[in-house]
């Protein structure tokens, strides 16, 4: 990996490429990049946990619960998971769906990775129908449901910084085999008109990732849908919160063997780059390109409200070890104020029909 980033420094005009390019690289390279590796990345053995991998309680709510949608809006049961990773999500879903709903459904999975699509295949065929693609924009004219579970925060991010009341784009230059910042005045001409539409207000010596990234992926998610709803489910602030002095050195971080790394430049390839997303930009961008808000909620109100509080079984188990007892644990995890879900929000957004909050919640 570092004898390739030497080649792509090296070759840039400034001998010094962005941290979107440096994230774009180590992450995604297809050789090279930490999700294309055959390499356990999620669970125990991994880097880091998903919602979906603490129990399949997740998956099967998320099937329930746009089976309602289905019901009251008329929508087509058509389900397109975006990055679906193992395939533990899309399974615990798929089985939910064929054991208690039992109506037809069209799955799609979006993956990028040759070792995540071998996975799924591993994990959900031949008892599954699945439709797999590599690429979002070889789905034509969709009508359904486009969900996505911690896309946004996994795609690559420019890093400016304020010095001196003027604003720096931090850059990534190589010497030998040592990876280093070095920062040069902004002049990226879509960085600076996300500022200025995002309306962020950056104190002295302040550091905040740019996701232009995620603007082109809402742009695609738009593209290709024609009529249903867009559900993400990812952690993020508001523009009020990344005024928070918390947030005066970003959010940029990675993750090593369930380690936060603040230092992403160690170990390329090795380990998962993260970042905290933009709220209030995605829902903004979303409305531009003609996806518009129907909620946006905190992860355990949003399953408190899709009826969590029903998985839960009732019976006491003396043997902490048991199914029931390990599924109530991880429903309680789910939606416990200090839990996992305290730190994700999900953000609804519908096109081409009209759904209300009630629409997606209100029992039928």
């Amino acid at each position: 990996m570092i004898t390739y980033l030497q080649r792509l420094i090296a070759n840039s005009p400034t001998k010094l490429i962005s941290y979107a390019d440096y994230i774009g690289a180590v992450l995604y390279h297809p050789e090279y990049g930490y999700y294309m590796k055959d390499k356990q990345k999620v669970g125990r053995q991994g880097d880091f946990i998903t919602t979906s991998n603490i129990s399949d309680v997740y998956g099967r709510l998320i099937a329930k619960w746009f089976s309602s949608v289905c019901e009251k809006t008329n929508l087509p049961p058509v389900f397109c998971e975006i990055g679906g990773g193992n395939g533990r999500f899309a399974k615990a879903f798929l089985q939910e769906w064929h054991e208690s709903i039992k109506t037809p459904l069209q799955y799609i999975l979006v993956e990028a990775s040759p070792y995540h699509r071998k996975l799924q295949r591993e994990l959900l065929m031949p008892g599954y129908s699945v439709v797999q693609v590599e690429r979002l924009d070889e789905i034509k004219e969709f009508e359904g449901a486009i969900f996505s579970n911690e896309l946004f925060d996994a795609l690559p991010v420019h890093v400016v910084e304020l010095v001196n009341g003027q604003l720096f784009e931090v850059m990534v230059g190589c010497d030998a085999e040592e990876l280093f910042e070095q920062k040069i005045r902004l002049k990226n001409p879509a960085i600076i008109s996300f500022i200025e539409e995002s309306k962020i207000e950056l104190k002295e010596m302040q550091r905040i990732e740019i996701p232009l990234a995620m603007v082109k992926m809402l742009q695609e998610i738009s593209k290709t849908l024609t009529k249903g709803m867009v559900v993400t489910a990812d952690y993020g602030y508001t523009n009020e919160e990344w005024k928070d002095p918390l947030r005066a050195k970003g959010s940029l971080r990675g993750y090593y063997q369930h380690k936060m790394m603040d230092n992403v430049l160690e170990s390329p390839g090795e380990m998962d780059i993260t970042t905290h997303i933009h709220f209030d930009y995605l829902i903004q961008k979303g409305e531009q390109v003609d996806l518009k808000l129907v909620t946006k909620l905190r992860q355990d109100e949003f399953l408190l409200k899709a009826g969590i509080l029903k998985e839960l079984e009732n019976h006491y188990d003396p043997n902490p070890f048991s199914a029931v007892s390990k599924r109530n644990r991880a429903i309680r995890s789910l939606i416990m104020p200090a839990g996992m879900s305290s730190y994700f929000h999900i953000i609804i957004q519908q096109k081409g029909i009209e759904i209300s909050e009630s629409d997606v919640f209100t029992e039928k």
